[in-house]
């Protein structure tokens, strides 16, 4: 056996970890130096941890239960009921030394270069076909995006909910139902808490919408960041925009790239591969992997990378990850296996749990869901662009803006089941819907003014 073996196989036998001292007991053949110097390359591998200082300080193979993350009603602990493979307990050990243990890392650009679409397999093809058998939806066959279209209104709710709570967000899921179905804000939250949430719902219907056109390339990811950045970020102009400054992540050893030519370059790469990645469930993991990773955005990249890891299955009528009782705790872990060593290990068990919990919620719901109105279906660019019309124009007459705009392009057997349609869409205008119809607030007040008896 190898030095650095003998001495992993002893620390890992600890259960108590075991100090210089104890290792030299145990392997009186070697020198002092030489075990310091081997036990600094264990742990800058992560194969071993330490805690304590000078005499006291004690090596172990995983951090002890008293210590673990594994340890139920700590707050900061990584639950012990999402199950977790040996290399995943490897990554977490590693993580769970304070970030002063841990070494400093710089972004590595042969992480994403050796990553070869439909080669290099971060999910396993077994782990793969059980995805695929939990997502499965009636509408596999259907043209692209027709279960999300049909989940929408739930989708909304759970999705903005769940990753506005993984940001700290204290909205309720219930607070968050009354803002987007009714435009309501809870009274005590911060406005920013508020405004998070809007921009979720107003970038979920980005990519519902324009599911036909959506890929992962510039123009998607730049809108989809600038609809969850809308009125958070510092300088608004990095809204939807590759970051001009260096940026540091709190509580971690990782420090992203910091040229703007540099992220340009790498950004486009890791769009191309992601393209041509042919499992849609490969593919939504690539991107929640590499593009926190990358950090191309000033801020808001993991909100960025959880939506745009929905969009494969959008377009494959699978059922959404909406990252619903992912705990905080456990996701930042995860994050930082791949921030600090790229190791996706620990992200790809949370991913594989966190997508369980989204089937079976979406599975059981759909049966109770009513189908979609075939003719709301088929006019829904026209009943949009009606309604933002006749609210943009309010000084005239709506009833007369609605039939001008369908008496050309609607049958005329279909032209009052449409206008019906559109009048009830006004009746339910609210300020929580607006940028379905890329409406502002001023301008939905003018014309709420001018048209409320």
């Amino acid at each position: 056996m190898s030095l650095m073996t003998d001495l992993v196989t002893s620390i890992h036998a600890s259960k108590q970890g075991l100090t210089l001292a104890e290792l030299l007991a145990k392997h009186p053949e070697l020198a002092r130096r030489t075990v310091q110097r081997t036990i600094a390359k264990l742990i800058e591998s992560g194969q071993v941890v330490a805690q304590g200082e000078a005499r006291a300080r004690r090596y172990f193979g995983m951090l002890p239960v008293s210590e673990s993350s594994v340890v139920e009603g700590d707050p900061d602990s990584f639950p012990s009921y999402i199950p977790l493979s040996e290399d995943s307990r490897d990554v977490l050990a590693y993580i769970n030394q304070p970030p002063e243990a841990r070494k400093p890392v710089g972004y590595q650009h042969d992480f994403l270069d050796a990553y070869q679409p439909n080669v290099t397999s971060y999910l396993p093809q077994s782990i793969r076909r059980q995805l695929h058998r939990m997502g499965k939806t009636t509408d596999a066959v259907e043209p692209a995006g027709t279960y999300s279209r049909a989940v929408l209104n739930r989708l909304l709710i759970d999705l903005s909910w769940a990753s506005s709570h993984l940001e700290g967000n204290t909205y309720s899921r219930l607070d968050t139902r009354q803002l987007i179905e009714h435009g309501t804000a809870a009274k005590g939250k911060a406005a920013i808490e508020t405004q998070m949430i809007l921009n979720h719902k107003t970038a979920i219907e980005l990519l519902v919408e324009n599911i036909d056109s959506a890929e992962f390339n510039r123009y998607t990811l730049m809108n989809l960041h600038s609809a969850l950045a809308e009125n958070l970020l510092p300088n608004p102009a990095d809204e939807g925009r590759i970051r001009q400054h260096a940026v540091d992540i709190g509580k971690s050893t990782y420090r992203p790239l910091a040229t703007p030519q540099q992220l340009e370059v790498t950004l486009d790469s890791l769009l191309g591969k992601a393209n041509q990645i042919r499992d849609p469930f490969e593919q939504s993991f690539f991107m929640m992997v590499h593009l926190p990773y990358l950090q191309p955005f000033a801020d808001i990249n993991k909100r960025t990378s959880r939506l745009a890891a929905n969009l494969p299955l959008f377009r494959a009528n699978l059922c959404p990850l909406t990252f619903l009782d992912v705990p905080e705790q456990a996701y930042s872990r995860a994050i930082l296996g791949v921030y600090e060593m790229t190791r996706v290990e620990l992200l790809r068990d949370l991913y594989l749990w966190a997508y369980e919990r989204s089937t079976q919620e979406y599975l059981a719901i759909k049966q109770d869901l009513a189908e979609p109105d075939p003719l709301r279906l088929i006019w829904r660019d026209l009943i949009k662009a009606t309604v933002r019309e006749v609210v943009i124009n309010a000084e005239l007459d709506p009833l007369s803006c609605i039939q001008s705009s369908i008496s050309e392009a609607v049958p005329e057997r279909e032209r009052l089941d449409v206008q019906a349609l559109i009048v009830e869409e006004l009746r339910r205008l609210h300020e929580g819907v607006l940028a379905r119809y890329g409406l502002r607030p001023l301008e939905f007040a003018r014309w709420k003014a001018r048209h409320t008896d």
